[in-house]
């Protein structure tokens, strides 16, 4: 319990200390014009109070990430902890925070037009095709899962009218003016997803329950070969620690803070509350099924790796009834609530590379349609082979935004350093899983992946920092 509690209190700590030295290093200024009033449009452009772009900008990097992610994670044991924690402080909330200020800073526009400003067209060009393909594939993901999980409840012959419902909700929230859905629907579930957290903290702590703590870097798997902690921790808990999808979320609230002190809250501050919500997941995982055969890597495979049969058998022999409706929330709009904000990315991603202007309804709708058609065609595909990529996907998103972020403070004179030793590592994370999965190189060499995966980062910082130089000369 004690490795839990350390890990609760940095996270609530770095908020109020780490924060506030971002902002500094961001330069934060409070009377600069930000894209809500400056670009106010209606539609995408509205200003929102701090509180309830807060709360949607959580739900939007959520969902059911920091839930599903740190149970998986958690069969590694309490050095799942360390990670969530340290990640979530200084590679996540970072992550998640600079890059938040960038997109104010450059008009709320979306990620893949940022990296293209201070990386290079080069970059910006496969920014733009792999979060457009990401966002599409989380979308329909998400289209499929919840309707799969209700139609478990209510039967399978109405799976096709829970997708009809699901996909007419999307078009609409896709569609409308953010604040017509999203801002009245989102801060309702991203507060239902807090207190189910805070309802799991309360059994922790005043339960029976023994969470484990950090006493070696013991791998608790069942396979340990196949599933080393290096890499494979750093891919599984990804929402809660790092994840490189808030960063194609963010330009939504970028485009609705009213000031740029706000920033510290919406992006930094949604980072680290999710971070303490995968925090709790992982100690109530590892605590609840600590008496079972197996512990909890056991009962997952016992249960086909499901990590929602985990999140209802403890919700609802926890919480009970409120546990039971806490869940259907989470398990259910949360991935809800992720695949209507990607499609909504997709569609800002869109108009910024074409520069369509979105106040037009007509113009709005021409690209929805085309989405939606790609979406609808890509619901009759086997996503089983797909899916397994999207993890690494993901971390590599955060990669590139990482080394976006360095070149940013590079180019500002700021310490780059900060966020310089994070890129750093995640691209050797990224880097060696490639070398040590079978679902790319498969090497079957561990030793040897570690040292490729390292020569790859190395070449990647020097070649980066070569072109920082020449680009913006010596810091």
């Amino acid at each position: 319990m004690i490795t839990f509690i350390i890990g609760l209190v940095a996270l609530v700590a770095a908020y109020f200390l780490y924060g506030r030295y971002l902002d500094k290093v961001c330069r934060i200024d409070a009377a600069a014009d930000v894209p809500s009033s400056k670009l106010y449009d209606g539609v995408d452009y509205v200003p929102m109070p701090r509180w309830r772009t807060f709360l949607i900008q959580l739900l939007n990097i959520a969902g059911i990430g920091p839930i599903f992610g740190a149970i998986l994670g958690a069969c590694f044991g309490p050095v799942a902890f360390l990670w969530i924690t340290l990640g979530g402080i200084f590679m996540g909330a970072m992550h998640d925070y600079i890059s938040g200020v960038i997109l104010v800073r450059n008009e709320g526009l979306s990620i893949p037009e940022i990296t293209s400003r201070y990386l290079g067209r080069g970059i910006g060009q496969l920014m733009r095709v792999f979060s457009l393909v990401l966002l599409v594939l989380v979308g329909v993901v998400f289209m499929r899962s919840p309707a799969s999980i209700i139609a478990g409840m209510v039967g399978e012959e109405y799976y096709w009218w829970l997708i009809a419902i699901i996909i007419a909700y999307y078009f609409l929230a896709t569609l409308l003016p953010v604040d017509k859905v999203i801002g009245k629907l989102y801060p309702v579930f991203g507060a239902a997803l807090l207190f189910m957290a805070l309802g799991i903290l309360g059994v922790l702590l005043f339960g029976d329950y023994v969470v484990p703590d950090l006493t070696s870097f013991e791998n608790h798997q069942l396979n340990k070969e196949s599933m080393p902690i290096v890499p494979t921790l750093f891919i599984t808990i990804a929402c809660g620690a790092i994840s490189g999808f808030h960063a194609t979320q963010s330009p939504m609230m970028a485009r609705c803070v009213n000031s740029e002190r706000e920033c510290r809250m919406v992006f930094y501050g949604s980072m680290i509350a999710e971070s303490i919500i995968a925090l709790i997941w992982a100690a109530m995982a590892m605590a609840f099924f600590s008496g079972e055969e197996g512990g909890l890597a056991g009962q997952l495979a016992a249960h086909g790796n499901n990590a929602a049969w985990v999140v209802n058998t403890v919700s609802g022999k926890t919480l009970g009834v409120v546990g039971g409706v806490l869940t259907l929330l989470g398990v259910v709009a949360a991935p809800i609530t992720s695949g209507d904000t990607a499609f909504r990315s997709a569609r800002l991603t869109v108009a910024d590379i074409f520069h369509v202007e979105q106040r037009s309804k007509t113009k709005r709708l021409a690209i929805s349609s085309v989405i939606f058609t790609v979406a609808l065609l890509l619901l009759f595909v086997d996503f089983d082979v797909v899916w397994r990529y999207f993890s690494w996907s993901n971390q590599a998103l955060a990669v590139i935004v990482l080394w976006c972020i360095v070149a940013y403070l590079y180019k500002h004179r700021s310490n780059y350093w900060i966020a310089l030793l994070p890129a750093l590592f995640m691209t050797y994370i990224c880097a060696t899983f490639m070398f040590t999965s079978n679902q790319f190189v498969g090497m079957g060499s561990v030793p040897m992946a570690y040292i490729l995966g390292g020569v790859v980062a190395v070449v990647i910082a020097l070649l980066f920092l070569y072109r920082m130089y020449r680009e913006y000369g010596k810091k």
